[in-house]
């Protein structure tokens, strides 16, 4: 099919006549000229000249900037009204007298035994009338640490003004003589003081010198846990026998037994605790039968066995004060410990008091054969004698020694034992005077 030369389109041509009219129809010219408006405003013609497109104008920022933008606004403005409601009840909390600590009833403590209230209130007593969110509890927490009784111990605050001391107490472990006094001492070697109207069964650890580091007595503390815990392993209980444990030389641990016939001093080395003492036990009422006086045993020989050694001179205790003395008895310190014992060795000290023979030894008068009385006849004795048949008087141990060493107790049997140079010599003056 040919295309036609005409430039323009015959109307006829792109709206045929339709078929059917309907009566109310408009006029044909109205309709034609309504199509055209049509054609021209709605409808872009493909047979038409286009038109000049002509460019939407847009925002600068696309518009998902714009909600975070938006977004980021109400939350800055939620922020500032948070910091002013912040600082508004900051400023309420510093000021108002509600949140005050008024009085010590404010201050709960918890778990103070042997820890008295006014060593707690020494600490916290500065708090009174603090704002309760300024008290600094880590400070305070540490402060109450440096108190000897407290292990640890936690500081709490609650609203509006209420503290809460809760305080975890040290478990003493012995008794520990330091000085002139007796203190308690736990498994670490920290000192406490005794606490009123409470008993403990411990026994008495010498060896601890005042103002020594915490370190010194640790390593001993570990040792007296060794001994205690040998000594009970067997289910005994031989720990509770014992009124002092000497700590002093961890080379040779000595321990001083509370028996009812007498205290006795035993050496028991470093190791092997639990088999040494069962050798004491097993024959010590069989070495008071063959002494006069069971004064010590050494036990740190396995081949061999000392009764009453000769040992070096110890260091002289410090007496205890009388106050001390009565604080630990009542603390429950069994009197061989409270005792203080002069050094051995080095010549007899002169007596405080004289007395005579009889009384001196009530029990050697009644046995002495009434030949010997009749034979030797009273005479007056000075001062002087009484005082040197008091020196000339030895001490249970010497004799004792003197059976260990081998000695034959004959001469003790038969008429007491010779008399020194000195004193014989002193005694024919005596004689020849009169």
């Amino acid at each position: 099919m040919a295309r036609k030369s005409s430039s323009t389109i015959v109307q006829e041509e792109l709206y045929p006549p339709s078929a059917e009219r309907v009566r109310d129809d408009p006029p044909r010219d109205e309709l034609d000229d309504a199509r055209l408006i049509d054609l021209d405003v709605d409808e872009e013609s493909p047979f038409l000249r286009g038109q000049k497109r002509v460019s939407a104008r847009r925002s600068t920022l696309p518009k998902k900037a714009v909600n975070h933008l938006a977004w980021a606004a109400v939350a800055a403005a939620i922020i500032c009204a948070g910091g002013l409601t912040v600082a508004a009840a900051y400023h309420y909390g510093e000021h108002s007298w509600r949140f005050r600590v008024e009085s010590s009833d404010d201050i709960e403590i918890t778990g103070a035994q042997n820890v008295t209230k006014s060593q707690i209130m020494e600490v916290m007593g500065a708090d009174i009338g603090r704002n309760i969110f300024f008290i600094p509890l880590e400070q305070q927490q540490a402060q109450l640490e440096q108190i000897p009784w407290v292990e640890s111990a936690s500081v709490m605050r609650f609203v509006p003004n209420r503290l809460e001391v809760e305080i975890h107490e040290r478990t003493p472990v012995a008794f520990a003589r330091v000085g002139p006094r007796i203190l308690l001492i736990d498994a670490g070697g920290t000192l406490m003081e005794l606490p009123p109207k409470r008993k403990y069964s411990f026994p008495v650890i010498l060896g601890m010198n005042p103002g020594e580091p915490l370190s010194t007595r640790q390593p001993r503390m570990e040792e007296y846990a060794k001994l205690v815990s040998e000594l009970d392993s067997g289910g005994a209980h031989y720990s509770q026998d014992l009124s002092e444990v000497d700590l002093s030389d961890l080379d040779d641990v000595k321990v001083r037994v509370n028996d009812p016939a007498g205290d006795v001093l035993v050496h028991l080395g470093s190791s092997d605790y639990l088999r040494r003492y069962k050798i004491y036990v097993g024959h010590a009422q069989e070495w008071r039968q063959q002494f006069q006086k069971l004064q010590s045993v050494d036990l740190r020989y396995d081949d061999q066995i000392i009764v009453n050694p000769e040992m070096q001179r110890p260091p002289r205790q410090v007496a205890l004060s009388p106050t001390s003395a009565r604080a630990a008895a009542a603390a429950g310190v069994k009197p061989a410990a409270l005792l203080t014992r002069l050094p051995r060795g080095g010549a007899v000290p002169k007596p405080a008091f004289e007395l005579p023979e009889k009384e001196l030894h009530p029990g050697a008068a009644s046995k002495a054969p009434k030949a010997a009385k009749k034979a030797s006849p009273p005479t007056r004795r000075s001062a002087k004698n009484k005082r040197l048949i008091a020196i000339q008087r030895r001490p249970a141990a010497s004799a004792a020694k003197a059976a260990s060493r081998g000695a034959k107790p004959s001469s003790a049997k038969k008429g007491g034992s010779k008399p020194s140079p000195a004193i014989a010599k002193t005694q024919q003056n005596q004689e020849t005077a009169q």
